[in-house]
């Protein structure tokens, strides 16, 4: 049976425009986070653009006016938030937020990846006696808090769309995943824990597991993904995912963590051979010292806005392009792409 949207194009829209602007007034609320204006690129070799799994290649130019300097389209605002935060000298416990608009030509295309990515970038200061899991985790259970207000929002205008988030979110490191599920592939273990739980936050993304291997890539100069305790393995680092109903699988909505500090940065960079970044202008003033300590993260607004809508592709909540095969797919199952 072919796929029916409960909204129409028009409704969808209003939709989209409802929910974006709900729940960046909950979650800035939530977390003390002030609005700001953020680049769509920033200058070649600062070390200020996202290297996402560390192989991505951003989209770049020249500037005539300016002598030819290079340009890179942004991948993700990790580190300029960082700098933004440092600059503005917020004091712990309060930040920024922005929408961030992306250009990642190297991500996969299918339902839930797009090459143009929107999501919202946030920040907030933090004390060093703040680098902690639990911090951590007090800070997810309140991005959650705004997840749910903005399901019932959504539910209370759309009574066809039925609130399905359970009342808490599970915590789950990747080495307890691993045990639970030590013959499934990471994002295989990712579906079972999020279909037994509905949401789930997991804890480690990007650190060696016992078994050598890794969850997922990171980077390894924005989030702190090497951190151990006596028991193992922590990570201050995770990802967010919810239980989609229509695409049958976990959805990742947001990736998050306590960023990097100068220990933590040389083990991290050490540990995926790139120590020459520690010459990049960034790297140079983590290192030193003048980089106030942050907590950060990434919220997907087309994946939030699908979600909630109950959607069955991302290109029914953002303009993009996709390939033939990918567009008649979507027609033959009943997806009308914006």
């Amino acid at each position: 049976m072919k796929y029916k949207s409960i909204l129409g194009k028009r409704e969808t829209e209003h939709a989209i425009v409802a929910i974006k602007d709900f729940f960046q007034l909950s979650l800035s609320t939530g977390l003390n986070l002030t609005r700001v204006t953020a680049p769509l690129f920033v200058p070649a070799g600062s070390g200020l653009n996202d290297d996402l799994n560390g192989i991505e290649k951003p989209v770049s130019f020249n500037v005539g006016n300016m002598g030819g300097k290079k340009m890179e389209i942004v991948q993700s605002l990790a580190k300029w938030k960082r700098v933004k935060v440092t600059e503005m000298a917020l004091p712990p416990g309060f930040g920024i937020y922005t929408d961030m608009n992306a250009i990642r030509p190297d991500d996969t295309i299918d339902r839930i990846h797009s090459i143009y990515v929107d999501q919202w970038d946030w920040c907030m200061a933090i004390d060093e006696r703040d680098r902690t899991v639990y911090y951590l985790f007090d800070i997810v259970k309140k991005i959650y808090s705004s997840l749910k207000r903005t399901e019932f929002f959504i539910y209370d205008r759309y009574s066809q769309i039925k609130p399905i988030l359970p009342d808490e979110i599970k915590f789950v490191y990747t080495d307890d995943l691993l045990n639970e599920y030590p013959k499934l592939s990471p994002k295989e273990r990712e579906d079972a824990i999020c279909k037994k739980y509905g949401a789930v936050f997991i804890t480690g993304i990007g650190g060696t597991l016992p078994d050598g291997s890794i969850h997922d890539g990171r980077a390894p100069d924005y989030d702190d993904w090497i951190t151990e305790s006596g028991d193992g393995h922590v990570g201050l680092n995770g990802d967010l995912l919810v239980w989609d109903p229509v695409l049958n699988r976990a959805l990742e909505l947001s990736s998050m963590g306590i960023r990097v500090n100068a220990e933590s940065l040389s083990r991290q960079l050490k540990e995926r051979n790139c120590e020459d970044r520690a010459n990049l202008d960034f790297h140079k003033k983590l290192l030193s010292g003048k980089l106030t300590q942050t907590l950060g993260g990434g919220i997907g607004q087309s994946r939030l806005c699908m979600f909630f809508l109950r959607k069955a592709h991302i290109g029914e909540t953002q303009v993009s392009v996709w390939p033939e095969t990918e567009r008649k797919l979507c027609e033959e199952n009943g997806i009308a792409l914006l």
